[in-house]
């Protein structure tokens, strides 16, 4: 389990961005055998191990040699983005001598979690011939500074008040703001002509490594844990299954990592795109096959739930408490929220129980609406049987968060053996 965790935080460390994520989860499936699909290319019907990469969003699959068409199919889906500050397009700015970065917020983001930390800046720069630059200060760069107490004496008994577009630039040095100014640093950075930067795609991350914590370090504390934390337990999940059916059965077990989730989704690559769909309609042998397919396939879809925050426990259902280490937990909501039903939560228990792996139940408290997932996307566009679970984690949303270390690695192996069910 030490191994695995310490495998995730490497994953964490090496993703600050969607692109990182589909870069780490390339080099991770290669490592494996997998080789790249293109998009535009011819598809191949000899069996094994292929993955497909679109900006922030990375498909992979397994063929076993017995798959033909028609066959059905095991979906591990999840996604790559997680809330923060993304730089705008002009971000050179500055007041009062500070010299400061241009930035929005990018999904639901706890805005008070980046006050007073250390910040790095990653993403891509985009040259004008087309190429894509990956980039990445993993070093203290930025700083989003808090007001004193002393200028701001209510704030402890009346809240913390924070405007988006005033209050959350970060300090990027002192002097005056040129523009220009942040591309030319970053092209130094990876070795690019600044005047060859057509575009770019940055956002902010904490450069704080993920810790273990607690008495007898059963926590891990890490950023981007929604929802890299259940990517690397479905990249995991999939070359495990690949191994597996190598030695027979038809079931083409397939991953996903969606960019685009924590806003909802709707973008040429994130799941209420046309890509998943494409890909399988491909894998089930053409539209005229892809009925019989996805009328027996099944979709995991894995994002992180809210543990129990034991400060707050007036904001949960108190018989539908998720707990860390307590295993990987199923999300039931009555208005489809999670696409969870009756079938699916069997299945769901049956991977569980193969796997030797204790699993609980998330329901929002009827006062307070819960989130949603990639599921009922998935569930609507596919028409593909969908189950909602994930990992418990305090601080969702947050520039850090926290999970049990046991978890990760129960999800990957329910994953598993939801990806190599034929039931």
């Amino acid at each position: 389990m030490s191994d695995l965790v310490q495998d995730l935080a490497e994953f964490i460390t090496a993703a600050p961005t969607p692109y990182h994520a589909v870069a780490e989860a390339a080099r991770r499936l290669t490592a494996a055998g997998f080789v790249e699909q293109p998009e535009s290319g011819d598809w191949p019907d000899e069996p094994g191990g292929r993955f497909m990469i679109r900006d922030g969003t990375v498909l992979a699959w397994y063929r076993p040699s017995s798959a033909a068409a028609g066959s059905p199919m095991r979906i591990f889906a999840a996604h790559t983005d997680s809330p923060t500050l993304k730089v705008k397009p002009n971000p050179d700015v500055g007041a009062a001598g500070w010299r400061q970065v241009a930035v929005e917020v990018y999904g639901g983001a706890l805005w008070n979690s980046w006050l007073d930390r250390d910040l790095g800046l990653a993403g891509r720069l985009v040259l004008f011939d087309g190429t894509s630059v990956l980039v990445d200060v993993h070093r203290p760069l930025l700083r989003v500074p808090q007001l004193a107490i002393h200028l701001d004496r209510a704030v402890n008994s009346e809240g913390l008040r924070l405007d988006a577009q005033q209050h959350l630039l970060p300090i990027f040095g002192l002097g005056t703001p040129h523009e220009g100014d942040l591309v030319e640093f970053l092209a130094a950075e990876v070795g690019v002509d600044p005047g060859e930067v057509a575009a770019h795609d940055l956002v902010v991350h904490d450069v704080s490594p993920p810790a273990r914590l607690g008495a007898r370090r059963e926590l891990l504390a890490a950023p981007r844990l929604d929802n890299l934390a259940s990517v690397h337990a479905g990249i995991g999940a999939l070359l495990a299954a690949a191994d597996e059916l190598n030695n027979g059965g038809e079931l083409i077990p397939v991953f996903v990592g969606f960019d685009h989730e924590e806003i909802g989704s709707g973008s040429a690559t994130g799941a209420a795109g046309p890509l998943l769909e494409t890909v399988l309609t491909q894998l089930a042998g053409g539209f005229d096959a892809r009925g019989a397919a996805f009328a027996t396939s099944r979709c995991l879809s894995v994002d992180v739930t809210h543990a129990a925050h034991p400060n707050y426990l007036g904001h949960h259902e108190p018989g539908h408490r998720s707990v860390p280490n307590g295993g990987p937990t199923l999300k039931v909501n009555a208005n489809q929220r999670y696409a969870t039903d009756a079938p699916g939560t069997a299945a769901w228990r049956r991977a569980c129980r193969a796997a030797g792996v204790p699993t609980q139940v998330f329901v929002a408290k009827n006062t307070i609406p819960c989130g949603s997932t990639v599921g009922p996307i998935l569930a609507t566009r596919l028409g593909i049987r969908t189950v909602d679970v994930g990992i418990p984690v305090l601080s969702m949303h947050s520039a850090r968060e926290l999970c049990g270390v046991d978890d990760p690695g129960q999800l990957a192996a329910a994953a598993t053996a939801f990806l190599t069910d034929p039931g």
